[in-house]
């Protein structure tokens, strides 16, 4: 049986990685070009509210775009922020229509393209967007041997926590751990590109 997902995120992207401040993003017209080569019966929507493509509430402006993919449908919602990230009070026609891109990309991504940019976006204190390049994502070669942390690790990812405002419950959580020295030692490089990622967005 075709599995589109595994086509779609076998597809080499880090060439298309685009960067504005500290985050890396899918260009949308490569995730469009794409998806529609692997698949080219794909098709997306722009959702509608009240006929307007965009929803106005007391938390700010979202929007949100469902893509299919053999039938599959899957949708992102995505709030309308400025270049930092932060939502805009009064969006303009301009704001509206980058934050439908951004979230056809995401959307495109629940399919597999290019998923694993947006990996740990969710472990920072506010919630806002921020995605470790393909090289950052990589492991970092170490001259520790594989098992537990070692005291000096654990004070390192102590002190991000702090640094950056994150929650241990959510890293614990996100590494699916019941304690920090659960933490196997091959996965230290990610902790703390994750931790360090969340600390510049808190800057």
């Amino acid at each position: 049986m075709d599995n589109s997902f595994a086509r779609l995120n076998s597809i080499p992207v880090s060439q298309y990685v685009e960067r504005k401040g500290v985050f890396n993003y899918l260009s949308w017209p490569f995730a469009v070009q794409q998806l529609r080569l692997a698949e080219p019966s794909a098709i997306w929507e722009v959702k509608r509210f009240e006929g307007l493509p965009y929803l106005k509430t007391e938390c700010g402006f979202f929007v949100e775009v469902a893509v299919t993919v053999q039938g599959i449908t899957l949708s992102q919602i995505h709030p309308v922020l400025d270049a930092k990230n932060r939502p805009i009070e009064m969006p303009n026609s301009f704001d509206i229509n980058t934050s439908i891109q951004r979230a056809l990309v995401k959307a495109v991504a629940l399919h597999g393209l290019g998923l694993a940019i947006y990996a740990g976006e969710d472990l920072g204190p506010t919630d806002t967007t921020v995605t470790p390049s393909p090289e950052e994502a990589r492991p970092q070669v170490r001259a520790e041997p594989a098992g537990t942390l070692s005291p000096e690790q654990l004070g390192r990812i102590k002190s991000l926590l702090a640094e950056s405002g994150t929650s241990l419950q959510r890293l614990l959580a996100f590494f699916r751990v019941k304690a920090l020295g659960d933490i196997a030692a091959s996965d230290y490089a990610r902790v703390i590109q994750t931790l360090e990622a969340a600390k510049r967005r808190a800057a």
